[in-house]
């Protein structure tokens, strides 16, 4: 979330941030965090007046008792305790202000950086960078839909029978080409220095405000009422969260994590030819990098990850491009973000795989994420993830583009993780 002191010292400059959101409840919400914080201020300074005078005046009883003057002893002790009173009803309505600018707070998205194009949707992203052919299919190419069907990879059918649409059952080579991808993801971070996690797939409130998603996204999360938890939309939630009310030092960072976990999204109200089959699931499985960096270092990390996503594109040999999202089309708590897209032969379209961020200092402030430097200053740190890879709409590219009379050829790099070359 935004800092206060930011919001009050840069008024101008957040609004017109909000503004390249197209974020409509931007000045209201602005003007109420700014009122909250001044009648919080104003409370604060009665309360430490009062508390001063209070605490001498409890002094000055002992002095009056000790010099034998009872009476006024007597009667300052009955202003102490009522000062008390007056503290406690002070102290409540401070209680009462700093939990209404957290309910404001929450509702206001980050800032986007500086560079961050203007725009309303996906029709103002930036192309920033392609790469690969394009491949030319015979006329008779199918979509993915119905290549699972004919080499029996993947079934729907069954997994709406056991838990309903969007829950696909994978079987024989279609199990084994998700193993493949996950062990090649995971391998190909840890061989740039990420290290391996392993996290629950399920968080509590706490995580869910912690990295964004509550209450932003709270409808499209599944919530499992009994236990308070929600099932993961992302593997950055519990990763991310590993670090909620950490305070690192300089030999701690930077902080590179990678983990391989199921996700869940609800992704109510979506039909259509654009969601059918593996383009949009209820659950999927990801390989979500992690980084925790020092604010001056983040940008360049930013791009680093990037390159790193667009390696694991290059190797499996699928054509792709690098969008820069404008201000209308970034997630919530975002400050920069890549979006990686690789080209479906059949479907004849771009398919999103990726999205890359940079947080800066918004979800460290809600996690009270900080570092402390060698020369004992201490401050939030910035926070960054991306998919490295999300599966579903690889898998579809991979078995659109690669589709031959003779069947679906699979990427060389990952013939040694999936011991075959072919699914036919």
């Amino acid at each position: 979330m935004l800092q206060v002191a930011a919001i009050r010292e840069q008024t101008h400059t957040i609004l017109e941030g909000l503004r390249k959101r197209n974020f409509k409840d931007g000045e209201t919400l602005v003007r109420e965090v700014l009122e909250n914080d001044q009648r919080r201020r104003d409370t604060q300074k009665v309360l430490d007046e009062l508390k001063a005078k209070s605490n001498a005046d409890a002094k000055k009883i002992g002095e009056l008792m000790k010099s034998g003057q009872s009476a006024e002893a007597t009667s300052l002790r009955a202003a102490v305790a009522a000062d008390k009173e007056n503290l406690k009803s002070l102290e409540t309505s401070l209680e009462g202000f700093e939990k209404r600018q957290l309910e404001l707070l929450y509702k206001i998205p980050n800032i986007p950086h500086a560079n961050v194009p203007a725009g309303t949707g996906a029709d103002d992203n930036v192309t920033v960078y392609q790469h690969g052919t394009v491949p030319t299919l015979p006329a008779d190419a199918q979509p993915h839909w119905e290549l699972i069907k004919k080499y029996d990879i993947i079934d729907f059918d069954l997994g709406t029978k056991i838990a309903g649409a969007g829950f696909p059952v994978y079987k024989g080579k279609g199990a084994r080409l998700q193993r493949a991808l996950i062990n090649f993801f995971l391998d190909e971070a840890v061989s740039l220095g990420y290290r391996e996690i392993q996290p629950p797939i399920v968080v509590n409130e706490d995580s869910g405000y912690g990295t964004g998603q509550l209450p932003d996204k709270e409808g499209q999360m599944y919530f499992v009422n009994e236990d308070g938890l929600y099932l993961i939309p992302t593997a950055e939630v519990p990763i991310t969260n590993l670090y909620r009310d950490v305070i690192l030092g300089d030999n701690d960072l930077p902080v590179k994590n990678a983990g391989y976990t199921p996700c869940f999204r609800r992704e109510a109200g979506s039909w259509g030819a654009h969601v059918r089959g593996l383009n949009r699931l209820h659950q999927f499985d990801k390989v979500e990098i992690v980084q925790i960096r020092k604010p001056e270092e983040s940008y360049e990390a930013l791009e680093t990850m990037c390159a790193h996503v667009q390696g694991l594109l290059e190797k499996l040999e699928l054509p792709y491009r690098k969008l820069l999202l404008c201000g209308g089309d970034m997630g919530f708590g975002s400050a920069m973000t890549y979006d990686m897209e690789v080209f479906s032969a059949a479907q004849q379209r771009w398919l999103e795989v990726s999205s890359v961020s940079n947080f800066e200092t918004f979800q460290a402030n809600r996690l009270k994420l900080r570092y402390k430097s060698k020369e004992g200053k201490t401050q939030l740190l910035h926070t960054l993830n991306g998919s490295a890879l999300a599966l579903p709409r690889i898998v579809a590219a991979i078995l659109e583009n690669n589709q031959t009379p003779e069947g679906i050829r699979i990427p060389k790099v990952l013939v040694p993780y999936t011991g075959f070359e072919l699914i036919s």
